[in-house]
């Protein structure tokens, strides 16, 4: 089948996602258009696409650190200049030559405006991954009332809506937009639980100098990512372990001054030395101010056997269970003591880790969801076209909803 893939710009996080469901596709034999604003990363056998922004605005769902100056939360745009995106994307969709079989809209925002639009108009299917941070700010009052009621119709109309955890469904999407349960299903974001995986390398602790047992916190040096959280916890646990950050941002100097000589900040590091350093870790902690959607550092610490200590709330209910990794109150003497509880007791979180491995390789392992992702995108473009004579009739009902 011909699968158009839609997001509102290349993106990081859900950005990824996206990525991941495309090479997906392909690799199962699809043809694939990716589209979105801005340009795309190279990617084989994949036909990429830029939408042209008449107006020079990226639109965006939270500012990107390593953005363009001219970007905008979509939220908080005038009509106008969200109705200009929204036929800049609709130009583009007109200008393919070859119209797909269906359309895979990222985000409930301004490009699935014009997916829903480009979809009727084609009599094709099109379903929406609805990440959180393309609904939520719904809730604070965001979007313009006639850019909102667009949206909420285009997830009213669509064949299917993914979202990755049931507090992505429950506490944003159908909080703003009346959609029964059963019209989702719930996708989790995978790992590739091939490179993060438990290692007795000791190439990370002797790259960076660091002991046999450490705690790793992976993430934006941002308030609402939560490092200064993490920071103040090590104080209950420093005496056993450091705490080793990854990622950059505003923050990071305070910080430093902060932890002083309890961890260390290691910046931007590439997808392998994230693994590996995972792979190395004692502990994962993590304790963002705002509730997350789903966490992949969450599944990521599940795979490679750090085991996860945050806090309790959002979409990591559903990632850590109990046997797992602990969820704590939201505070740091909370967080900082549960890690320091696994910290003195090995054997109690090495049987928490070997746990969580299995718990990602049955729950989160991204081969297996792309397969059950690929299978239920057959079913419904096999559902919209009308049936041969005598063959069977069903309408695709895989969910992954015991599973998170």
């Amino acid at each position: 089948m011909r699968v158009l893939v839609v997001s509102l710009n290349r993106g990081r996080g859900s950005g990824g996602v996206t990525r991941q469901q495309a090479m997906a596709l392909a690799a199962a034999g699809h043809e694939v258009t990716l589209l979105h604003a801005g340009t795309p990363l190279p990617m084989a056998n994949i036909d990429l696409r830029e939408v042209e922004l008449s107006r020079g605005v990226l639109p965006v769902h939270e500012y990107l650190p390593r953005g363009s100056e001219s970007q905008m939360p979509a939220a908080e745009m005038s009509a106008g200049l969200a109705w200009s995106i929204v036929n800049d994307f609709q130009v583009a969709l007109d200008d393919l030559t070859e119209r797909p079989d269906v359309i895979l809209a990222h985000h409930a925002n301004l490009s699935t405006i014009a997916c829903a639009s480009a979809a009727g108009r084609w009599d094709i299917p099109y379903v929406v991954f609805a990440h959180g941070t393309g609904v939520e700010p719904r809730l604070g009052g965001g979007y313009r009332d006639t850019i909102w009621r667009a949206i909420a119709e285009a997830l009213r109309e669509s064949a299917g809506i993914i979202v990755t955890t049931r507090y992505v469904r429950d506490e944003l999407v159908r909080r703003v937009v009346d959609i029964p349960a059963h019209r989702f299903i719930t996708l989790p974001c995978g790992v590739d639980t091939r490179e993060f995986q438990p290692t007795e390398s000791t190439a990370m602790r002797d790259r960076f100098d660091l002991p046999e047992q450490f705690a790793i916190c992976a993430g934006a040096l941002i308030p609402a990512k939560g490092p200064q959280n993490v920071v103040e916890a090590s104080k209950h646990y420093a005496d056993l372990a450091p705490t080793v950050f990854i990622g950059e941002g505003s923050a990071r100097r305070e910080l430093e001054r902060a932890l002083g000589r309890r961890g260390t900040f290691l910046g931007f590091v590439s997808d392998a030395e994230k693994a590996a350093l995972f792979n190395e870790a004692s502990v994962l902690v993590a304790a963002p101010d705002k509730r997350e959607h789903f966490g992949i550092i969450y599944a990521e610490g599940l795979a490679s056997g750090a085991v996860p200590v945050a806090y309790r709330g959002g979409g990591v209910d559903s990632i850590v269970t109990a046997e797992t990794g602990i969820l704590t109150d939201r505070t740091p003497e909370s967080l900082g003591s549960a890690v320091r509880f696994l910290l003195e007791r090995p054997d109690t979180r090495k049987l928490l880790a070997r746990r969580g491995r299995r718990r990602a390789e049955t729950h989160f392992d991204a081969d297996s969801l792309s397969r059950h992702f690929v299978e239920w995108l057959t079913g419904i473009v096999r559902a919209h076209r009308p049936p041969l004579v005598g063959a069977p009739v069903s309408w695709p009902g895989w969910t992954s909803e015991e599973a998170v």
